[in-house]
């Protein structure tokens, strides 16, 4: 029999690794909630039609397809032979394959909008933290499963939401500790950058190069372009472009005199400037116009999270989308929306040990069992103390005081309680703080607010 082993691209979470991932969850949760967003959460799989076209000719090569039930049919085998080649060959067959694993929780949220439009309140600000599969190679900060954490208003055009998702977070990555650079551009600007390279019809062409930057730079970033199909001269409007460098004051100056004669390229400049005035501190939220977000349905201000210190890709990101309900029919509902990248994010964390040292303590309180009448008291005040909202548990067998000290080390349980004979008698028992080696004896009814 073969070793047991995992899909490639996936992970075991211990309950070590759970409880930290449940500490970025509840953090970003908290911030998404104190700013009035209300959960959702949608199938892990939807029709195929709802995620393909919709992230690009990269991203649909991405999506995990769902094979469909019946293939094993021996009356179908004909048909389902031809179908397979044409899959093989890139196409959609509904004979084999009618869905797939959602790609992000931007388009299912999407789609959700557009079929209960008539009974939401607009705007609509949602939370979605869910897993997401991506049919991607695997890489340090990378996985082909992983969660996502978003949040979307729908329903309005006004730019104080991008400035709200601005705050939103700074707030969060200062509660986490993790110091980043938060960068934003806007898709009208490089959709301005496109029409005076040949067309809005180089748009794609265009962001899927430029979004390649960080990775390949820019000398092989201009020899995509011109494999796209891109003159010699716009190629060079574009490296111009790139070259932009900076205080966000002096790189507005430098793109208005690139793009800001353009009608298009005049309103993203607007849009930048609208969130840099909210800044306490333009710094804060720098000007980055090489970000690309290399996703077709964005159509202003695009986000993007990187932290310092670390070598990671981008732990955020996001963007709006104002026609993007209009693919499921349903036109007119502008949107914005974020997400965190909490894989990596806990990645960032572990690398610079940003998780707090109680993080790990599921265990409040560990109950020696020091035999049959010690351990019925024990459990009696233990059921006391879980009441009052004190995690705690009994060491589940009688055994050595060694045995017992050694699991609440490995478990990281900060406290231990004995009671013996004589603490029976007493009516008292025996804390010891294992972290401070400092050991007391107390009237088991003053354990409670000893403690907490």
């Amino acid at each position: 029999m073969a070793k047991p082993s995992l899909p490639q691209g996936t992970r075991d979470f211990s309950a070590e690794v759970v409880l930290k991932r449940n500490y970025i969850f509840n953090t970003i949760r908290s911030v998404f909630e104190l700013y009035g967003f209300q959960p959702l959460e949608t199938p892990a799989m939807e029709n195929i039609e709802t995620l393909m076209g919709k992230y690009g000719e990269e991203g649909d090569k991405l999506i995990f397809k769902i094979l469909n039930n019946g293939l094993d049919n021996p009356q179908k085998q004909a048909q389902i032979k031809l179908d397979f080649e044409k899959v093989l060959a890139g196409k959609n067959i509904k004979g084999i394959t009618e869905r797939a694993l959602r790609y992000d929780l931007t388009i299912p949220f999407a789609r959700y909008v557009a079929m209960n439009h008539g009974q939401l309140s607009f705007p609509f600000k949602r939370y979605q933290i869910q897993p997401v599969w991506r049919a991607d190679r695997p890489q340090r900060g990378r996985y082909r499963e992983f969660y996502q954490c978003d949040a979307d208003v729908v329903g309005s055009n006004a730019l104080i939401n991008e400035v709200e998702f601005t705050n939103i977070y700074a707030t969060v990555f200062k509660k986490l500790g993790i110091d980043v650079d938060l960068k934003i551009n806007s898709r009208k600007i490089l959709a301005a950058l496109a029409e005076i390279c040949g067309g809005s019809d180089k748009l794609t062409d265009i962001t899927v190069a430029i979004d390649k930057l960080d990775k390949i730079g820019i000398e092989k970033v201009k020899e995509e372009l011109t494999e796209r199909g891109l003159t010699s001269a716009q190629v060079s409007i574009i490296e111009q472009y790139l070259l932009v460098k900076g205080s966000n004051e002096e790189m507005l100056e430098q793109i208005t005199q690139l793009v800001g004669h353009t009608e298009t390229g005049k309103k993203g400049i607007e849009e930048i400037s609208f969130i840099l005035q909210y800044q306490p501190d333009n710094h804060a939220v720098k000007a980055d116009f090489t970000l690309a977000r290399g996703l077709n349905y964005y159509t202003g201000i695009i986000f993007e999270i990187k932290a310092n210190g670390v070598q990671m890709g981008s732990i955020g990101g996001g963007g709006r989308y104002d026609d993007l309900t209009g693919l499921f029919d349903v036109p007119n509902i502008p949107g914005v929306g974020i997400s965190f990248g909490v894989d990596r994010i806990y990645d960032v964390m572990e690398e610079l040990a940003l998780f707090p040292a109680n993080v790990q303590n599921s265990t409040k309180i560990l109950f020696f069992n020091l035999g049959a009448a010690e351990g019925k008291t024990a459990f009696t005040l233990m059921q006391q103390l879980r009441h009052g909202g004190i995690s705690c548990e009994l060491f589940h067998e009688q055994t050595k005081f060694d045995k017992q000290f050694k699991y609440a080390e490995k478990k990281n349980i900060p406290y231990v309680v004995i009671i013996g004979t004589k603490e029976m008698e007493e009516k008292t028992c025996v804390l010891k703080n294992l972290q401070t080696g400092v050991q007391e004896q107390l009237q088991q009814t003053d354990l409670l607010t000893h403690i907490f």
